[in-house]
């Protein structure tokens, strides 16, 4: 296997990262005027992901960062491509990052529910937009021979694109549900653990559709495989859940989202970002890498940093593993 398949891999791997993290960390904020009835049971939600969700952020830097530095005619010809729609998640990304920090700040019922409005925005917004992206990626877009965009700022994004926006965004709802209940106690965990298979059932229909689409569109025989495990592993995940077992049915969901990827990418190698108007005009892992030199450095990057990032972020979900409840969220306190 050559340096620019690897990378491929890697970015694949990226994206699953980013999605498993940052998924459920959408959801609870999707969730956030759902499940907290209160300020107290909102603070609560917002609990469960204060420590980490800054953190799983770092995923969608790094994709971006290695997509660009490995594949820069990729880089440049998908994000110039949905420069739209990522200006809008970044946008609701900074958003969404202040509002954590900020809501706090003011003993005031309105400015908290403003600032809660703001993260619930900016946890739609993203999910959508990833999703719209990534799919976009998948099916791909009209491509000239020199890798630019033919036609509108909207010609790329077709039906299934807005699909595959939908699919992120439910996941991410269900995930978060799933991640409160396994984070949460009393009744928080109850409604969460309600919630999630209530709206599993439609929530997750579109992902299902959209898998079904990209094996029937781009898909080989061997993405079968996968595509089938990730409808297994959601039908177990649920099933547990039903049953109180919130840790498989958190693991049951990253196994159906792992398969998803697998699935995505497989059907999508060994281009990069196709070409719509012509297959001739398509990027492709070998026409689309850097140099050799480049990727050799970046291996060696990787092979010393990974490991230290990966154990730091693992600690520090391990130190903040146990449940929270109401009880254990202070009095307001304004300096």
């Amino acid at each position: 296997m050559d340096l620019p398949v690897i990378w491929f891999v890697i970015i694949a791997l990226l994206w699953l990262g980013y999605l498993f993290l940052e998924g459920f960390d959408f959801g609870v904020g999707m969730l956030l005027p759902v499940l907290g009835r209160d300020d107290t049971e909102r603070r609560v939600l917002i609990n469960t992901i204060g420590p980490v969700w800054d953190g799983n952020e770092v995923w969608l830097l790094v994709a971006a960062g290695a997509t660009f530095a490995a594949f820069p005619n990729w880089y440049a010809s998908l994000f110039s491509a949905a420069y739209l729609p990522l200006l809008l998640v970044l946008l609701a990304l900074i958003g969404r990052g202040v509002a954590f920090e900020y809501r706090g700040k003011v003993d005031s019922v309105r400015w908290r529910r403003n600032w809660d409005r703001v993260i619930v925005i900016g946890s739609w917004v993203p999910a959508l937009g990833v999703g719209l992206v990534l799919s976009t990626n998948v099916f791909g877009l009209p491509l000239d021979a020199r890798g630019d965009r033919v036609g509108s700022a909207f010609a790329a994004f077709q039906w299934p694109a807005l699909l595959g926006a939908v699919a992120v965004a439910g996941f991410a709802l269900v995930h978060g549900a799933v991640f409160l209940s396994l984070k949460t106690d009393g009744e928080i965990r109850v409604r969460a653990r309600v919630l999630a298979l209530r709206v599993a059932p439609v929530a997750l229909l579109p992902l299902v559709a959209l898998l079904v689409l990209v094996q029937w569109r781009e898909g080989f025989t061997w993405t079968v495989a996968p595509l089938v495990l990730a409808l297994v592993a959601v039908v177990v995940a649920l099933l547990r859940l039903r049953v109180g077992r919130e840790g498989q049915a958190f693991a049951g969901l990253g196994i159906a989202l792992a398969s998803t990827v697998v699935v995505l990418f497989g059907a999508l190698f060994p281009d990069v970002l196709p070409s719509t108007l012509d297959a001739a005009n398509s990027l492709t892992v070998s026409n689309a890498s850097s140099s050799p030199y480049t990727l050799g450095v970046m291996s060696w990057v990787a092979l010393f940093g990974t490991p230290a990032v990966l154990v730091y972020q693992a600690w520090t979900y391990w130190v903040f593993r146990k449940r929270i409840s109401t009880a254990h969220i202070p009095p307001v306190h304004v300096p």
